[in-house]
């Protein structure tokens, strides 16, 4: 048996890089899922591979009509439930506080907190309606302090480290957990692009002194999403090997 089984899950984000290995491993646990992203074609094949418990629907995070519309795609993939949400997709730059342009730090936003915001509100109904849920955002540990050049992607991953956390408070009541996942150095994620050769420098002062993996990130997820987690809501976890620490 899978960690998983009957459940079904939303995971935005999904055609490619971390949120393709999130989807993956939900469904080698027995879940079912609807991948979505932008990118159609990866979006697709990797639907295909993963086989009947996979579909894709192409969505635009930031549109609360294409959230309606993954909703319904993703009753109708699982049969009435809906019991879990991964906000997965967002985007990322870095750039000095005083090269930051403020239209810049707006569309920021608008990916990774508005479009967030979206996904929590149009799925409570139909989880509601299936007795509960977990809600899963992918944060940062740039949204646990400041990281020089993160201005824009440290705001946005506060706020939905915030944001996560009035949904706690609130969703709780009808059995929707809210919890935030905040990821240091992982590697093949396009955030994280060091040669190994570096790496004995770059990590000399982090207890474990190597980048995460993406199958690491997975590891936690599921938990967070199985019923071994459903008195734990409301809080952040880190994945970072210890980088924050102190």
């Amino acid at each position: 048996m899978g960690q998983l089984d009957g459940k079904n899950i939303i995971i935005t984000g999904a055609a490619q890089g971390m949120g393709a290995v999130h989807a993956r491993r939900c469904v080698e646990e027995g879940a079912r899922v609807l991948l979505t992203d932008l990118q159609n074609e990866a979006g697709e094949k990797l639907a295909s591979e993963l086989g009947s418990n996979a579909a894709f629907s192409t969505q635009d995070i930031t549109d609360p009509a294409s959230w309606d519309s993954v909703v319904e795609r993703a009753l109708e993939h699982g049969d009435g439930r809906l019991d879990g949400l991964v906000n997965n997709a967002a985007i990322w730059w870095t750039k000095p506080l005083v090269e930051e342009d403020a239209d810049q730090l707006r569309k920021m936003l608008e990916v990774n907190v508005i479009g967030t915001f979206h996904g929590m509100q149009k799925v409570v109904p139909a989880m509601r309606e299936s007795g509960g849920g977990s809600i899963v955002n992918l944060s940062s540990i740039a949204g646990t302090r400041g990281i020089p050049e993160h201005a824009s992607y440290g705001a946005s991953k506060w706020a939905v480290r915030g944001l996560s956390k009035v949904a706690a408070a609130e969703l709780g009541q009808w059995n929707i957990r809210v919890n935030t996942i905040h990821p240091g150095a992982i590697g093949g994620t396009g955030m994280f692009m060091v040669p190994e050769s570096e790496y004995e420098t770059l990590f000399a002062e982090q207890p474990l002194r190597r980048p995460g993996e993406r199958e690491e990130v997975s590891g936690l997820l599921i938990f967070l999403l199985s019923d071994q987690s459903s008195y734990v809501t409301g809080h952040e976890h880190v994945i970072d090997g210890g980088r924050t620490v102190w």
